[in-house]
């Protein structure tokens, strides 16, 4: 006991802040020009048609891009073959995942200014592969400590103020998706959480496969990503608390 207690008295606390400074090790927007034979090839690489291509321009659909970097490792072998000084890169920023604007104050300031309370948040698993949710598990680790924020996850979307889905919505769970949304109280908001979610493309077209969320329910809020940051998503939640104080008035 005594040496737990050493121990946590040496190395302090071992909380991240959260930033939007990003990190050489991810992924984030793709940038760049290149010829429209080149971005042709960038666009066959993408596994789930994220990469789009009208004459010399291009454009990705971030909710469905997994991050993978094939676009751009094939812009750069096309680039070489065409002998061409042009081509994509990935720029590193950790800012991108959260497609609604938000600021970069702390969230429980946020949420006591904004809402006088915490955010409840339930969570619907619609068809996820289970990465989204260990990065929602990750959330709650001593490294990024949800429950610092005032952000705590509910049994029940009664008692919610947001549902957050991850997974692409399957057939046999969509009527689950509709019954939760309806079951919360109003006002109410819904994240789509990680490609599938919001996307909806990364299992492709079956017969067992609805597609993305907003396909079931109003979806406010996309963080992409496959699976998305736990940074990515607590700045998301914070774009929710300027989004629910909105719909209080």
């Amino acid at each position: 006991m005594f040496k737990v207690l050493e121990r946590i008295f040496k190395d302090k606390l071992a909380t991240e802040q959260i930033s939007l400074a990003g990190s050489d090790r991810f992924r984030g927007p793709v940038e760049g020009s290149a010829s429209g034979e080149v971005l042709k090839a960038c666009a066959a690489a993408c596994p789930v048609q994220a990469f789009s291509v009208q004459g010399e321009e291009y454009r990705v659909d971030y909710k469905k891009c997994l991050f993978c970097g094939r676009c751009v490792e094939a812009c750069a072998k096309a680039a070489v073959d065409e002998a061409a000084e042009a081509g994509l890169k990935h720029k590193h920023e950790d800012a991108l995942p959260v497609l609604v604007e938000a600021g970069q104050e702390v969230l429980q300031e946020v949420l006591k200014v904004k809402l006088g309370r915490s955010l409840h948040v339930r969570h619907l698993d619609a068809g996820s592969c289970n990465a989204c949710d260990f990065e929602m598990g990750a959330m709650s680790n001593p490294i990024y400590d949800l429950h610092r924020y005032g952000v705590h996850f509910v049994a029940s979307p009664r008692h919610a103020d947001m549902l957050m889905v991850t997974g692409v919505v399957t057939r046999n769970l969509e009527q689950a998706l509709k019954m939760s949304y309806e079951a919360l109280p109003e006002p109410k908001l819904v994240m789509a959480c990680g490609a599938c979610a919001a996307g909806g493309e990364t299992y492709g077209d079956t017969y067992a496969v609805v597609g993305a969320a907003d396909k079931v329910v109003p979806v406010d809020l996309y963080v992409p990503g496959c699976p998305p940051r736990p940074s990515a998503m607590i700045m998301a939640l914070l774009a929710a608390a300027d989004m629910l104080k909105e719909k209080m008035k």
